[in-house]
């Protein structure tokens, strides 16, 4: 019997038991027009991208609008520094905004249009969220100003979705229905955050921007990275607990690294091996994350898994070492510090990167906060990467209607994705837990 008949039968038996922002959200704002004709505007495997570091005043991008990005965070953050930090929060900070207009601008025309608009979003609340998840304003400024974010992958629907230089953040582009959920939903997210100490697994936002160029709004959301930057991800998995229409296309299995889905992982007979302990904590604190999105209505999230394989990294290390020593031995005089520059993914890293990537397998739980190593003993030394990601569905008439659709055509026991929150949440809760191994290896 095959995993995918397995899981049917298992659900059959349980079957049988039984626009931009609101207006109001504007309340509080700080707003500043600059117009300046001539002068300036105040054993692992690491993965392989050549990025030239930069001043940070100069902003080179290909794209005008990742320039304004990269200059208006710049920005914010040193204006946050000029500004005491609250004792506590408020309502108003939930509904505050920071913007700036920019027009007649000379400077560096060659990177930044000349007239262009930046607005933060919540700086306050922001700004106490990345200290919570422990990013200090100065890392998170250098993060996304160094080097320009880059486009590691293709978006399903036309957005922009880009990495950070050195890879510890993502920047999605959103839309401004996004922008307005995300004003509802942040009191509710900075409370439970603050509740759980930072302990979970949902997305950590740590900024929200707007960007105006050539007459055009574009929203970004900035989030941790769910796999960090040190480890090589080598199997990656989107899983929503349906098995119906989730399994990878032939097009996305021919890419380098494919987003698998539900069907492809029980095809797989993957299953994840950590001790019990690991799994149990884990374990609850999904729950308590997936009730607490419940609660708000909210659906169709996923689970996003990253599998680090630790053998075929060291394998990988080898072939690269040796390629190394071949060059050297051929007369090519390559140094150190000459194939860092060349494939580190940022220059900045350094000899510090290169000792990483050069035989040490373990992590930094506290770097790699969405990380749990394989069990000693597992059938796979392995990194699993896990957290939740595109938590901002809510489940209102439109996906009523859809669920009804999706019912008529493939049966009320088809396991459909849009159902209701609640029942969303069992059924997620119930496939996850299945996808570890039963118990740790003896």
């Amino acid at each position: 019997m095959t995993c995918i008949e397995q899981w049917n039968q298992r659900e059959r038996g349980r079957e049988g038991r039984g626009g931009e922002e609101r207006s109001s959200a504007m309340a509080s704002t700080a707003t500043s027009t600059i117009n300046i004709p001539t002068a300036s505007v105040s054993k692992t495997k690491t993965k392989k991208k050549h990025f030239v570091s930069q001043k940070v005043s100069v902003f080179r991008a290909g794209n005008p609008l990742i320039s304004v990005f990269m200059w208006g965070v710049n920005h914010s953050v040193n204006e946050l520094n000029h500004v005491p930090v609250p004792v506590m929060l408020l309502p108003d900070d939930f509904k505050a905004n920071s913007k700036i207009k920019v027009t007649n601008h000379l400077f560096n025309k060659e990177n930044l249009p000349s007239n262009f608009k930046f607005k933060e979003y919540c700086p306050q609340v922001f700004r106490n969220l990345r200290e919570r998840f422990g990013i200090d304003d100065m890392d998170y400024q250098v993060s996304l100003t160094r080097s320009p974010p880059y486009n590691e992958c293709e978006s399903r629907n036309g957005m922009l979705f880009l990495k950070s230089c050195d890879g510890n953040f993502v920047i999605k582009q959103i839309s401004s229905e996004d922008v307005a959920d995300m004003h509802g939903f942040l009191s509710g997210y900075h409370e439970y955050i603050v509740n759980c100490h930072g302990n979970s697994v949902l997305p950590q936002f740590l900024g929200m921007y707007r960007l105006g160029v050539d007459g055009e709004e574009t929203y970004m959301l900035v989030m941790r990275n769910v796999f960090g930057h040190r480890l090589t991800v080598h199997t990656k998995y989107d899983l929503k607990g349906s098995l119906v229409s989730r399994e990878a296309s032939d097009k996305e299995k021919g890419k380098e690294l494919p987003t698998l889905k539900d069907v492809d992982l029980l095809h797989r007979c993957q299953k994840l091996y950590i001790d019990d302990e690991q799994k149990r904590l884990f374990l609850e604190k999904l729950k308590r994350d997936v009730e607490f999105l419940a609660n708000l209505k909210i659906m169709d999230y996923s689970l996003l898994l990253g599998i680090h394989d630790m053998q075929r990294a060291e394998q990988e290390e080898e072939l690269e070492q040796h390629a190394v020593s071949s060059e050297t031995e051929n007369g090519g005089n390559i140094s150190v510090n000459q194939f860092i520059t060349v494939h580190s993914p940022d220059a900045a890293f350094s000899f510090h990167s290169f000792q990483k990537s050069a035989g040490s397998v373990d992590y930094e739980p506290f770097m790699d906060c969405y990380a749990i190593k394989s069990a000693e003993g597992a059938p796979q030394r392995a990194v699993y990467f896990m957290g939740l990601i595109d938590i901002l569905t809510q489940y209102d008439a439109k996906k009523k209607a859809a669920h009804a659709a999706k019912t008529v055509k493939h049966g009320a026991g088809a396991e459909i994705s849009t159902v209701n929150p609640e029942q969303y949440a069992k059924r997620f809760m119930d496939f996850i837990s299945n996808v570890f191994a039963p118990s740790s290896p003896g």
